[in-house]
């Protein structure tokens, strides 16, 4: 008399991961002998599908500006000598952050001497915290060449006979769960005339 197993799944780890990133889940068994299977389910749409069998491997995707939790129901099925059992339901989470954004800022042009209008950085994500460095390719006229946060206000310097244009480069990082993720830059000008 042969007596089988009750089918096992080990516990999965929670993951947080960001949009577009490449996500695999191994799931495993202690169970010896015989053959276990998995079969999944998802309460959301983060790039897996909602439902599928043995490991996970999918592009996580959110397409929102926070983000998204999907809860992971795992089903292992253990078969041998032509007898299958199924076991406990384990569940997991896959946290998916929504990739990092910042609005368009908007251009200046100022005359030399002036005070520049601040520069605050603001975004449409939640759920999280943005972060923004930039880089200025014209630290001439009185912006240093890079930074992090919103630029202050600064006076403007233009010592040639023509306006000069520099070019501002602010990237945004969204932050959750002990995840970074990138985002699209955003580029704007300021002229000194």
């Amino acid at each position: 008399i042969t007596v089988n197993p009750t089918a096992q799944v080990d516990q999965p780890v929670d993951q947080v991961v960001c949009n577009g990133a490449d996500v695999s889940v191994v799931f495993t068994t202690q169970n010896t002998l015989g053959f276990t299977s998995y079969s999944w389910l998802s309460d959301t749409q983060i790039g897996a599908g909602l439902s599928g069998n043995d490991n996970m491997n999918f592009t996580a995707t959110n397409l929102t500006a926070a983000p998204v939790v999907a809860a992971i129901n795992v089903t292992p099925t253990f078969t041998s000598g032509g007898i299958t059992n199924v076991g406990d339901v384990i569940s997991f989470t896959i946290t998916v952050n929504p990739s990092a954004q910042v609005d368009q800022p908007e251009d200046q042009v100022v005359c030399n001497g002036d005070t520049t209008s601040i520069v605050e950085f603001a975004t449409q994500n939640t759920g999280g915290t943005t972060t923004y460095t930039w880089t200025n390719n014209t630290p001439s006229i009185g912006l240093s060449g890079s930074g992090s946060g919103d630029i202050l206000s600064f006076t403007a310097t233009n010592s040639s006979t023509e306006p000069v244009v520099a070019t501002i480069t602010v990237t945004p990082a969204f932050e959750n769960g002990d995840i970074v993720c990138d985002g699209e830059d955003k580029t704007f000008t300021i002229t000194v005339n």
